[in-house]
């Protein structure tokens, strides 16, 4: 049984696993449809299949532009986090249980470093994490394409062995667990019996924070 003592690095996503993200993802897709349909010159219906499809086919859409029409990365996902983070609160008890984990503490992200940190600032929580490696960092190579877990590990100096990676996107954890991480899966929705890929399972990251802390 694995326990918060036996973890040496802690690898976090962030949206949807950190914090609740529907509201700010509601904004932060219109600004995306609205940026391809700009720079694509297509009605925003084109625009949004387009969106939708390269997340589907790369993980993020921001690689599907790049790859396809040339789109500056940087420009993209500027323009797209430039959303309204005042919409995110603080939590206390989310700052005191991240705390107290014991070895490094890291950001890895399919989103933007901009994001990422308005993101951080806002929960309170930016001191807390050691590095914040966002799809620039990982060479637009997303989750769960391999090569972006082979980044992370290069980047950080951490092991995959004593490292655990915290996810609300069951996809993304397969990877990392055949490459030697402990993998936890967090979010009200999940598979039963859980595939043999997912160490844990816990409703929200607080409670399996809690429970890794206190076993």
């Amino acid at each position: 049984m694995i326990t918060a003592a036996d973890i040496r690095a802690w690898v976090f996503d962030l949206d949807n696993t950190l914090y609740p993200a529907r509201e700010l993802y509601d904004e932060i897709g219109v600004r995306m449809t609205h940026y391809i349909a700009r720079k694509l010159s297509l009605a925003e219906a084109d625009a949004l299949e387009i969106q939708e499809r390269y997340f589907h086919d790369y993980g993020a859409t921001v690689v599907g532009l790049v790859r396809h029409h040339g789109v500056d990365a940087a420009d993209f996902l500027l323009d797209v986090h430039a959303a309204d983070h005042a919409v995110l609160q603080a939590d206390a008890e989310l700052r005191d249980l991240i705390g107290r984990l014991p070895g490094r503490r890291i950001i890895f992200t399919n989103g933007g470093g901009g994001h990422a940190e308005r993101v951080l600032e806002r929960l309170n929580l930016a001191d807390l994490f050691d590095t914040v490696l966002d799809i620039e960092a990982c060479g637009l190579a997303p989750k769960p394409q391999r090569e972006s877990y082979e980044r992370v590990l290069a980047l950080s100096g951490i092991e995959a062995r004593g490292a655990i990676l915290i996810e609300d996107t069951l996809r993304n954890l397969e990877p990392a667990h055949d490459m030697g991480f402990a993998t936890a899966l967090v979010g009200l929705v999940h598979p039963e019996p859980l595939p043999p890929y997912v160490d844990f399972w816990a409703p929200d990251v607080k409670s399996l924070l809690r429970g890794l802390l206190e076993a």
